[in-house]
């Protein structure tokens, strides 16, 4: 499966994110998610092992009990069924790689 980059095809999941589905094979889903300065992810968890880079920006993570700031070119693992939240410092831009596929953003 190939994906050419395109601004259409995101779905609006939260107030201040944008979320589009890039590729997928059987077993893992690549992602990406535009963020608004402001916005939170509230805390959630769901089966889904999800490995994230975050290409532009700055993002405050509380992965179970601990937390992390992220700035350009950091990453980050969140094992399947571990709460999570997100609180977005700044306008960022995040790519994430699901296991295994997430059909709700199909």
């Amino acid at each position: 499966m190939f994906e050419k980059k395109t601004d259409s095809g995101y779905l609006k999941p939260a107030k201040g994110v944008q979320l589009k589905s890039l590729v997928h094979g059987e077993k893992t889903h690549l992602c990406e998610f535009k963020l608004e300065k402001g916005s939170m992810l509230p805390a959630h968890s769901h089966p889904h092992e999800q490995t994230g880079y975050l290409i532009a920006g700055h993002l405050k993570f509380r992965i179970g009990d601990k937390t992390f700031d992220a700035t350009n070119g950091d990453s980050w693992n969140v094992p399947g069924g571990m709460e999570h939240a997100v609180e977005v410092l700044e306008d960022s831009v995040v790519v994430e790689v699901f296991f295994p596929l997430r059909q709700e953003y199909l």
